[in-house]
């Protein structure tokens, strides 16, 4: 994939524990919108309250099992991309939240080791195209499953109806 690599993130790593449900990331009281930014403000809110304050554009969540369980909403992974985030390292996902993540062009990666082992606060770089995690505060590396091909182009062109788009009009 030469020429067509999806590019490194870099960031600050923020914890979260298991079973991460969608009404901590997004709570539902606040779904009276779809519009990215409003949703963004209100991301991990539950979970803790001043995250998005504290939050760098680019900046990594890593946590436990289970991330994204709960309802189906896709609000979900809008409120954490528009919010900044980069990408979700976490032990496990469910599986509604991976696909609408990706859906969405956001990545996520799955790493036990990473998850466990990556503290808040470290600062991180992830080679997407080879699932690669770099913890650079501690200097360890960690492997997590590279996205094929196809899931690579839709995060790349920033979700499946940009993907879809681009590739209708050629």
């Amino acid at each position: 994939m030469k020429g067509k690599a999806l590019r490194f993130l870099s960031g600050q790593a923020w914890k979260f524990g298991n079973n991460i449900d969608t009404d901590l990331i997004i709570p539902a009281r606040y779904l009276n919108t779809s519009d990215p930014d409003e949703l963004a403000k209100y991301a991990m809110l539950d979970a803790d309250p001043d995250w998005v304050d504290k939050m760098k554009k680019g900046d990594f969540i890593v946590a436990g099992e289970n991330f994204g369980c709960g309802s189906s909403r896709e609000h979900a992974p809008i409120a954490l991309k528009a919010a900044g985030v980069s990408a979700v390292i976490a032990k496990s996902f469910a599986r509604i939240f991976y696909r609408n993540a990706i859906n969405i062009g956001m990545p996520i990666l799955e790493s036990v080791e990473a998850a466990e082992e990556i503290n808040e606060g470290d600062e991180m770089e992830v080679d997407l195209n080879n699932g690669i995690i770099r913890d650079l505060t501690s200097g360890k590396s960690y492997k997590a499953q590279p996205f094929p091909e196809f899931m690579q182009k839709i995060i790349k062109a920033g979700g499946l109806i940009h993907y879809l788009k681009r590739k209708v009009s050629r």
